[in-house]
């Protein structure tokens, strides 16, 4: 294989380390494609030189070249030329993940100068500069966690397998930068780079199968198993590092920075595919994974600590356990270690060696926890609870976590410090970190469905309708059932299928160990009573451990009334004795980014998120109740993301308060947690951005600024929700003009597109509505209206109010960064072509409309940040290297754009005409792709074009995905 020597240099610069990479895995991959597809591999190479020389002159002749090559190709070649871009988009996407990489790496080795942001940069910039002791920064550091929360959202477009395989070519090209190699080494890790990137094009990049709730939270346990439960001590070490810099003690052992939770298989809002059943399943998924992953920490200790000094209390400790091993038979024990097929320390541990022999009970008891959860598995009629407890298995983390505390403190107390602090300490932070849990679930569910159940009693009972009912007499009756003790269940009550489901998961949520269990989320939440019923549920149900209960407001109105709802909530001496009870006086409430988008459009609803988080804030303080928010952020800036210090930074003064819990969605968790110094990177943006939002909180925001702000959510709304929900034409054009009706078609995830049956855009899921723009690189969700506000502001003499509020309120400037970041992504000519293929002559003119809106947009942006370009500026909050990253990508996208608009048009012109078409008489002729069509588990009545065109456009939607760095 003929590899360009140079591309194996450090090279100077992270755009040259850019374009190098991306180099020299475009030459591998043509290698692989020659080899198997020599006549594709000469087409992709044309088709790639004239999607660069377009991408270089934006001349309308060099794009028509494009797509006349494009349009010549036979319907097999079509897939393999998308498929062949896809790759390449996604090796690309690879270098980039490892040019940040050695980035950051280089930025703390003190290579680089560089901007960036993580906890010892915080730590220096705390003291240095804004003066705060050390000590502060200290007990600040000890009281504030961050949640994360992983979700099943489906924006990950990706099978597993590919994901894998591109992780391995990433660690490889790592490797290629960080190592001395001799040419030999160097020659078997491009060999080993060239079979992943053959294994990837060999694999079928199409889910063929929907997956389920139980495959979603596999997926996410990976992560663990790969990066994060390895990562986590590493990043806690490198902290305790960056305290003693500065003259301070480690963390203490009993402390958090970070838990992780989880919506997979406990999200059941919309989605018929999460049962009871399937969050008994995943719970106990989750316990057997912290359970293996101790079973092989401990396993590795008692090698570790073959000691026998040790402190007269764990010498204490081991003589019991001797003994009650010996009073249990000492050969029945070692028969049971031996079936067990204990890999070393099978036979009972002499009373000498005190460490070993308290490891080796732990070990005993974690594998009998293992093997209850397999059981739990097997039979869904045991109650996972009570299964442990009837067992010598672990079910209180203290129980695992205080002897390893012990083993701690006895080698301090013996001067074995550095003992104590390797494997040890790891464990031991482990375990206060993940738990047995490994991540808390979270259940959601929308709140009519909760009303309804509660309908069903009161209508049994002859007490009239709840849903009829108004809110107050809702509040005062759920109110008074709470205050009661009468039983709420009638006898013979009849229950729908839906209702019947809630019930049930209630009843199951009872059987499942608590601390496996975090929040119950209502979704839509309206009322105070959405709350109040919830609990009265649970309770009714034989729940005694109550989780708390998360009211999420999501669509604008939901919003402006939030502060009302928690007003009444807490205005009942009833709820807040509940909460102080049961949740040491916390308030949990989450805010959604998505639906208030998909309502509002982004401006209107950011606005409307902060003003929201500032007065439930002040609600709960004036109730003399903590209250904490729950971000549900999606991947997407048009669903809330973005980088995340920028989006914490960004906050209302005074919301985080060292607490901050948000949502980790669909690709974002890859992008996030797929490797390990980005999983490391990852933890530090986190907790130097809420050290900072304590520490350093960003000045209030200005009265003529908050003004100025309620004109401009006002307008950019009115805007967008006057060509969103009130053209009548808008529907059929954004169905037109974009594959949304073609993205159920991709199985990335269980649940449908929308939560109820309609064909409005009102019932379809933010998911899908960012998705489809994403694709035709329109992105309209984010900019639309904003152009509107900021002309009418400019007009009225604003333009340097608004320039004064970039320059200095971190919300407003992290608003319009994010607009310009998308804008920059964004391509009018591409948005073009599908309009002039894909919408009827009678609505493009829409389109044109909104083209013209999305150019005056870009021009009011680059007004206010005072630039010529977009992105000219790298202190915008995106890398320094983000232009160079969408230059490269570029030539790659442009060529699935246009299949994708041709496939889309060649699948609609064939539902239409049917068998009669001009397509009826196709038939592949390329066996490979006859036997790839064959997999598709739906092809039963399908017309092998229509098959050979379905292909096609999953294989487009994914690669464009690539390229924009998100789906939804």
């Amino acid at each position: 294989m003929m590899v360009d020597s140079s591309a194996l240099l450090m090279p100077t610069s992270a755009k040259q380390l850019l374009r190098d990479d991306d180099s020299l895995l475009r030459q591998v991959f043509f290698n692989v494609l020659r080899h198997h597809h020599p006549n594709t591999a000469n087409k992709v190479d044309v088709i790639y030189a004239l999607s660069q020389a377009w991408c270089k002159s934006k001349d309308d002749g060099d794009f028509e070249l494009l797509e006349k090559y494009l349009g010549n190709l036979k319907p097999e070649e079509c897939i393999l030329v998308a498929s062949s871009f896809s790759h390449m988009l996604n090796l690309h996407n690879l270098t980039e993940e490892v040019a940040n990489t050695q980035t950051e790496r280089a930025g703390r080795m003190g290579e680089l100068t560089l901007p960036t942001r993580s906890t010892n940069m915080s730590f220096i910039k705390l003291t240095n500069q804004n003066g705060v002791p050390a000590q502060k920064i200290y007990e600040t550091l000890c009281s504030q966690t961050v949640e994360l929360v992983f979700t099943a959202h489906p924006t990950q477009a990706f099978r597993q397998s590919l994901l894998k395989k591109y992780a391995r070519v990433r660690g490889y090209l790592d490797e290629l930068h960080n190592k001395r190699m001799s040419p030999y080494e160097k020659i078997e890790l491009l060999e080993a780079i060239r079979a992943q990137v053959q294994a990837a094009w060999r694999t079928d990049e199409i889910r063929r199968q929907k997956p389920t709730p139980q495959d979603e939270m596999r997926h996410g346990l990976s992560y663990f198993q790969q990066t994060i439960m390895d990562m986590v001590p590493t990043f806690y070490r490198r902290v305790d590092t960056a305290l003693a810099n500065i003259g301070l003690p480690r963390l203490p052992l009993n402390h958090r920075l970070f838990e992780f939770g989880s919506w997979m298989g406990g999200d059941r809002d919309g989605n018929p595919n999460v049962t009871a059943g399937t969050t008994r399943d995943v719970v106990v998924l989750a316990r057997l994974e912290a359970v293996n992953a101790y079973f092989q920490a401990v396993e590795t200790l008692m090698f570790d600590l073959s000691i026998w000094r040790c402190s007269p209390e764990l010498k204490a400790l081991a003589r019991r356990l001797a003994a009650r091993a010996v009073a249990a038979d000492p050969g029945r024990v070692a028969e049971e270690r031996k079936k067990r097929n204990y890999a070393d320390f099978w036979t009972p541990i002499a009373a000498n060696e005190p460490f070993r022999v308290v490891l080796s009970h732990m070990r005993d008891r974690l594998w009998q926890t293992r093997e209850v959860l397999h059981q739990c598995l097997i039979n869904p009629q045991l109650s996972v609870r009570q299964a442990l407890l009837d067992t010598d298995s672990y079910l209180d983390v203290q129980e695992l976590f205080e002897p390893l505390h012990l083993m701690y403190t006895s080698l301090l107390s013996t001067g074995d410090e550095s003992t104590a602090n390797h494997k040890l300490l790891d464990t031991l932070r482990q375990v206060q970190t993940f738990g047995l849990s490994l991540m808390k679930l979270d259940i959601r569910q929308e709140s009519t469905r909760h009303a309804e159940v509660i309908d069903a009693i009161t209508r049994h009972l002859e007490l009239g309708s709840f849903l009829a009912w108004p809110e107050e007499q809702r509040t005062s009756w759920l109110l008074g059932e709470l205050a009661g003790r009468r039983p709420l269940f009638p006898p013979g009550i009849e229950l729908s299928p839906d209702e019947a489901e809630v019930v049930t998961t209630f009843r199951t949520l009872a059987e499942l160990p608590t601390d496996s269990l975090h929040s119950y989320i209502i979704s839509m939440t309206r009322t105070a009573s959405d709350v109040l019923g919830v609990v009265l549920l649970m309770r009714e149900c034989g729940m005694t451990d109550l989780l708390k209960v998360a009211p999420l407001f999501e669509t604008l109105d939901d919003l402006h009334n939030a502060p009302g709802t928690i007003q009444t909530l807490l205005g009942s001496e009833w709820y807040k004795g509940h909460i102080s009870e049961h949740h040491d006086g916390v308030q949990e409430c989450m805010i959604g980014y998505s639906d208030s988008g998909k309502d509002a459009g982004r401006m209107a609803a950011a606005w409307a998120l902060f003003e929201t988080q500032e007065r439930i804030v002040a609600v709960a303080e004036q109730h003399g109740v903590r209250l904490i928010l729950f971000h549900g952020r999606g991947g997407s800036v048009g669903r809330g993301g973005g980088p995340t210090h920028m989006a914490i930074r960004s906050q209302p003064p005074a919301t985080i308060k060292g607490k901050l819990r948000v949502t980790i969605q669909g690709e974002t968790i890859e992008q996030q947690f797929g490797e390990r110094e980005v999983c490391f990177r990852t933890l530090d943006l986190y907790t130097s951005a809420v050290l900072e939002a304590c520490l350093d909180p960003p000045s209030a925001a200005l009265p003529e600024w908050r003004e100025l702000m309620n004109q401009l959510s006002e307008t950019s709304c009115k805007v967008y929700r006057s060509y969103v929900f009130q053209r009548p034409e808008f529907l059929e054009y954004f169905n037109l003009a974009t594959p949304v009706g073609e993205l159920g078609r991709l199985n990335i995830g269980s649940r449908p597109a929308s939560r109820k049956q309609t064909s409005g855009i009102e019932g379809l899921r933010a998911i899908p509505w960012v998705f489809a723009w994403t694709q035709t690189r329109f992105h309209l969700p984010v900019w639309l209206g904003i152009g509107d506000a900021l002309a009418e502001a400019v007009e009225q003499g604003k333009l340097p109010l608004l320039q004064a509020m970039y320059d200095e309120w971190p919300f407003f400037r992290g608003l319009l960064d994010l607009v310009e970041m998308v804008m920059a992504k964004a391509d009018p000519k591409v948005t073009s072509m599908y309009d002039a293929k894909l919408v009827r002559p009678e609505l493009q003119a829409l389109g044109d409309e909104l083209r013209a809106k999305f150019g005056a947009t870009k021009a009011q942006v680059l007004a206010i940040v005072r630039q010529d370009e977009l992105l000219e500026d790298p202190s915008n909050g995106a890398s320094p290297e983000l232009d160079e990253k969408i230059r490269l990508r570029a030539p790659y996208v442009a060529p699935l754009n246009v299949l994708q608009v041709q496939t889309l048009c060649n699948l609609r012109e064939f539902d239409a005409a049917g068998s009669s078409g001009p397509r009826a008489g196709y038939q592949p002729s390329e066996a490979e792709i006859i036997e790839l069509l064959s997999r598709d588990p739906h092809r039963d009545g399908k017309h092998p074009f229509q098959a050979a065109m379905d292909d096609c456009l999953m294989i487009t939607i994914k690669g464009v995905a690539a390229g924009m760095q998100n789906t939804g």
